[in-house]
């Protein structure tokens, strides 16, 4: 089944198919092609660049064929391809928002990153030093110092006197900081 190749009187092709639509790919194809020269004026009508307009008809064209199952037989062909090209053209202009001219690397050789390297070391340090603890500090140390829990909060959590917790947190907190080469009291 191919499309009739002859047009209206407003130079339209007609839309009318078959209840299963397109289904030969030469059919497709055919039709998809057709409206090619439509697409590239509009295309250029959005960029006004001849370049940048035949890369959104190529882009039309790719997406259209990709979702060609998705076009609904009976629906104006011409109507849903201007659709994807909109469409594209809008992520288009979305994207370039975004992005920045920087031929020359002016731009780029002004951006900096803060080494993560020490901080990285320095976890992994502190969570040596958490495992080297006894169980019931780094329970305490963990519920108060990371948590946020109040000390008569972990007191009730770990089922001991308000002072047993005070004294598991101070405990920890002076391992840490020994095993962290930092002084009393830093951690």
């Amino acid at each position: 089944m191919s499309l009739p190749s002859a047009p209206f009187e407003d130079g339209r092709h007609t839309e009318a198919r078959s209840a299963g639509g397109i289904v030969d790919r030469t059919e497709w194809r055919e039709a998809v092609t057709a409206r090619i020269p439509s697409l590239r004026a509009f295309a250029w009508s959005l960029c006004r660049n001849g370049a940048d307009a035949d890369d959104l008809v190529q882009e039309t064209l790719t997406k259209a064929w990709t979702y060609r199952d998705r076009f609904e037989p009976g629906t104006n062909l011409r109507a849903w391809l201007f659709t994807i090209l909109r469409n594209s053209w809008y992520s288009t202009v979305a994207k370039r928002s975004r992005e920045v001219a920087d031929e020359d690397g002016h731009h780029a050789a002004r951006l900096t990153a803060e080494g993560s390297q020490e901080w990285t070391l320095e976890l992994s340090a502190l969570r040596v030093a958490l495992d080297d603890l006894p169980p019931e500090h780094r329970e305490a140390i963990v519920m108060v110092g990371a948590a946020g829990l109040s000390y008569e909060e972990a007191a009730e959590i770990a089922g001991c006197a308000l002072g047993t917790i005070k004294s598991r947190v101070n405990r920890a907190r002076n391992r840490l900081a020994e095993a962290m080469d930092m002084p009393r009291g830093a951690v």
